[in-house]
């Protein structure tokens, strides 16, 4: 089953439903399409392109609502998936565009990773459009599939490229339904990681991944990202660690920790030698008396595990560089958090 939420997606339509036509797989398929309010003809398209797809032998399902305003990605997801029958499930959003092969690849790989949510990588339209996040899709490594997964680019596979097994959605889901700003992908991605869930990539790039002002990416509020980051890299379970990053970032990250006197941060690491010469940062926002210090360190000197705070691929390659002079392991020494 295609799972295709529709919100005022008209321009993009042809092309997205057209991709549907062009799958190569052989097994039977099936298009589960939930019209989340549309207000534009995105209906139109949709029963134009129904005759064509069911002409093909492909099965159309179609729900949806018109009340006055939408109820948001999550929920149409959910609908999608509960009208749907397939036992595999390929999510598409609607101004994206499949290649032809992605059904096939993606369920030749759900079929060895059951319980794993398989993505693909992207081609980006535009082709010059957030370069670094592109390049981060496409180029981590199998293990940082499972160790990058607290960066604030999200899920490590993105979730237009979704595919998995009905029966292991339905293990972790459904998605949040809270609406416009709700980062439904990231909760559930998390939920799956909790439940023993792997993450695998398919390396083709099986889907046009299109940029747009109007996509519902940009609606997602930052600080509800990054409350959903910290819950699964700080909780009170976990060690006391360095965070090692600039100021303004490191700081953000640790003052959303369990915090107080009993903050899992043991210390910030920097190359900035009046910040280390200082040795400590004050907490001039806290409410406690006396204020809270934490140690300054040189990165040398600090011990891991590290929880990393600097964005990369942003400079040059030194921090990177400095990092790999440690000689550490990442997902055990330390996790990118940037």
């Amino acid at each position: 089953s295609v799972i295709l939420p529709v919100h005022d997606a008209e321009p993009w339509l042809d092309e997205c439903l057209g991709s549907v036509l062009q799958q190569d797989f052989e097994g039977s398929m099936e298009l589960s399409i939930f019209n989340d309010a549309s207000k534009d003809k995105s209906m139109t398209v949709i029963e134009k392109w129904k005759k064509k797809l069911e002409g093909s032998g492909i099965l159309v399902v179609i729900g949806g609502h018109d009340s006055p305003s939408p109820r948001g990605v999550g929920y149409s997801k959910n609908q999608a998936v509960a009208q749907s029958s397939g036992s595999y499930l390929c999510f598409l959003d609607a101004d994206d565009v499949m290649m032809p092969q992605r059904v096939r690849l993606q369920h030749e790989a759900a079929l060895r990773h059951p319980k794993s949510i398989i993505g693909c990588q992207v081609t980006r339209e535009p082709p010059n459009s957030t370069e670094r996040y592109t390049r981060w899709i496409n180029q981590l490594a199998p293990d940082q599939l499972l160790t990058q997964v607290f960066t604030s680019n999200g899920p490590t596979v993105i979730m237009p490229t979704w595919f998995c097994s009905r029966a292991w959605f339905a293990h972790v889901g459904p998605f949040d339904e809270g609406g416009r700003g709700v980062p439904e992908d990231l909760l559930f991605f998390y939920e799956h990681l909790r439940k023993g869930g792997g993450v695998v990539r398919v390396d083709q790039s099986l889907l046009l991944y299109r940029y747009h002002p109007g996509a519902a990416t940009h609606s997602v509020l930052e600080y509800v990202v990054l409350g959903s980051r910290l819950g699964g890299v700080g909780g009170p379970s976990q060690v006391s660690a360095p965070r090692w990053g600039p100021g303004s970032v490191a700081d953000t990250r640790a003052h959303g920790l369990p915090g107080g006197r009993s903050s899992p941060v043991a210390a910030f690491c920097d190359v900035d030698e009046n910040k280390i010469r200082k040795g400590f940062y004050c907490y001039e926002g806290s409410q406690e008396r006396p204020k809270p210090r934490i140690p300054v360190l040189h990165f040398r000197a600090a011990r891991p595990p590290f929880v990393i705070c600097v964005k990369l691929d942003l400079t040059g390659g030194a921090f990177e560089d400095n990092l790999r002079s440690l000689n550490l392991q990442e997902g055990r020494d330390f996790l990118h958090f940037s």
